[in-house]
């Protein structure tokens, strides 16, 4: 897991400044602000005064957030220049960098976790829901976000001059690269594991948890307007998807 790690570390510590640009200028990104984040908040529910640790935190975004909704928050990012920003951005929050497999707190410190878009980094998830499993009390929550399984391993095809998206390799898990352009055209490639619903589900349950919800993440309204394109095709597929597990 150490390569992983690295490598991700390295990568948002390169792009951490222009990410955040992205994330909250204007409406922000169609992706989180549009897809994932209002389905994630749907599924935490009311958090007031509910302390909360946010795994693999980013720049701070989901911290302000749920602190103006009253919550507790504790963060932790494996990424320095990231958790410079959220500092910056968050003053009265506390931050802290490290791995998702190694949690600087206490036993039963937590009512809820919080993990968006960030497990699917890690290669093996065992030892993060070993310690999510550590420091949650004893019925505390797990959120946790991703890109759905099926969207993973689709690949565009065009077939006489239609495009489509096709599904391939489903079953066969493990290492994908992805790219994100950014405004001037370039790639930014991105590492992450695949893994099925058979997988996710058997994790879930090997490590104590009860699933309790799950939602595949629908753009809002505002997106129709704003990101039409990305609206129209991401409402009729699910791009990325919640799950909210209880500990046992």
């Amino acid at each position: 897991m150490k390569e992983t790690h690295d490598y991700t570390r390295r990568l948002y510590n390169k792009i951490a400044e222009w990410y955040h640009d992205l994330r909250t200028k204007d409406s922000g990104w169609f992706y989180n602000e549009m897809l994932e984040m209002p389905t994630t908040l749907k599924l935490l529910g009311n958090v007031k005064d509910k302390k909360i640790l946010d795994l693999g935190c980013g720049t701070g975004i989901y911290a302000k957030v749920l602190t103006n909704k009253g919550a507790i928050i504790r963060c932790i990012d494996i990424s320095e220049e990231m958790i410079k920003i959220a500092k910056k951005g968050n003053p009265k929050i506390e931050f802290k960098i490290g791995n998702m497999d190694n949690l600087p707190y206490k036993d039963k410190e937590f009512d809820v976790v919080l993990a968006a878009l960030s497990l699917e980094y890690s290669k093996d998830w065992d030892p993060i829901f070993k310690e999510v499993k550590r420091v949650l009390k004893d019925n505390g929550l797990f959120v946790f976000s991703g890109s759905n399984p099926v969207i993973d391993v689709a690949k565009k095809v065009v077939y006489r001059g239609r495009k489509f998206r096709i599904v391939k390799d489903y079953f066969k898990e493990g290492f994908r690269e992805t790219k994100w352009t950014t405004e001037h055209g370039a790639y930014i490639k991105i590492r992450f594991y695949h893994k099925t619903y058979g997988t996710i589900v058997k994790t879930i349950l090997r490590n104590g948890f009860e699933i309790i919800d799950y939602e595949d993440a629908f753009p809002i309204d505002i997106a129709r307007k704003k990101f039409p394109k990305d609206y129209k095709l991401w409402s009729n597929m699910p791009f990325f998807c919640t799950w909210k597990i209880m500990k046992r």
